[in-house]
């Protein structure tokens, strides 16, 4: 059965990625929010586990509940928007952070970073923690980036399951971790909330990377492993923005399935550290 509003009417069942189309056109058009260019084997997944974890039986009866109830857009946006990482995640990509970037980040007076798709924080608490440990932390403005709010609120809150913390302790150690990890958060019944102080001069903000635009200029960006779920023509969008954003000599971190060799913009970087994904963008 078809709903009224679709733009199928011919009383049969149209293919599930003319209906996922569909709900994405009707996102961005009543929220303003564009996933119309994300990869679509990844969306519809995450458009799959969408209907069965919301008792949704179809994507129209999914489309109707989000064009009428703001809150059912909120609880889909936490299908749509990526959520998964972890602290310290790819534990060799922050020894070389440590060891080769942050050399280059004490030649500047004071820092300003950017995670964009910063989810539930994990990759901000691993950047803020290896600032503290390099001394870097007190004269460093981080921007944290999201789409989605309520990731932004988990960020901000810095509270994860206890059960989590053995792997992020395995993590930051193999990460060239110079304390013990337990001095950075507090434990209480299953949770840890992370320190305050560790985000004092953090910014957090709404940012979506598929339509808004250059907000400062930054002296590193790490957006690891959220350009794979985007279409070519957005990464290179994506990538524009990236290049715009950076000051002369700053650097890039992608993730490790992440590349720049196809992209128009691969003139603006040169690799420090190309197997772990991590460029600096040359002068302009």
């Amino acid at each position: 059965m078809t709903r009224a509003g679709t733009p199928w009417h011919d009383g049969g069942e149209p293919p599930f990625d003319q209906q996922v189309r569909h709900l994405l056109d009707v996102v961005y058009e009543r929220y303003q929010y564009d996933f119309r260019d994300y990869a679509p084997a990844s969306i519809h997944r995450r458009v799959r586990q969408a209907l069965s974890d919301l008792r949704c039986e179809s994507v129209a009866d999914l489309e109707d509940a989000v064009r009428h109830d703001a809150g059912m857009l909120s609880r889909l946006l936490q299908y749509l928007t990526i959520q998964v990482s972890d602290l310290f995640r790819d534990p060799e990509f922050w020894l070389a952070l440590r060891l080769q970037v942050v050399p280059l980040l004490r030649t500047w007076p004071s820092l300003k970073l950017w995670i964009p798709g910063v989810a539930g924080g994990e990759e901000l608490y691993a950047m803020a923690i290896l600032l503290s440990e390099e001394g870097l932390l007190d004269r460093t403005v981080i921007y944290a980036t999201d789409m989605n709010r309520e990731a932004l609120k988990a960020a901000e809150a810095g509270v994860y399951p206890l059960a989590r913390l053995a792997g992020f302790s395995r993590n930051y150690q193999r990460a060239g971790g110079t304390r013990s990890l337990s001095e950075y958060y507090t434990a209480a019944y299953d949770s840890a909330r992370f320190s305050r102080t560790l985000t004092g001069q953090v910014v957090f903000a709404d940012h979506d990377l598929v339509t808004d635009s250059v907000f400062s200029e930054v002296q590193l960006i790490s957006c690891r492993n959220v350009l794979i779920y985007f279409t070519p023509a957005l990464q290179n969008r994506v990538l524009q923005l990236f290049s715009d954003s950076l000051v002369n000599g700053g650097v890039l971190c992608l993730g490790t399935k992440e590349t720049l060799q196809f992209s128009p913009r691969a003139v603006d970087y040169q690799p420090i550290d190309a197997r772990y994904r991590i460029f600096r963008r040359v002068q302009r």
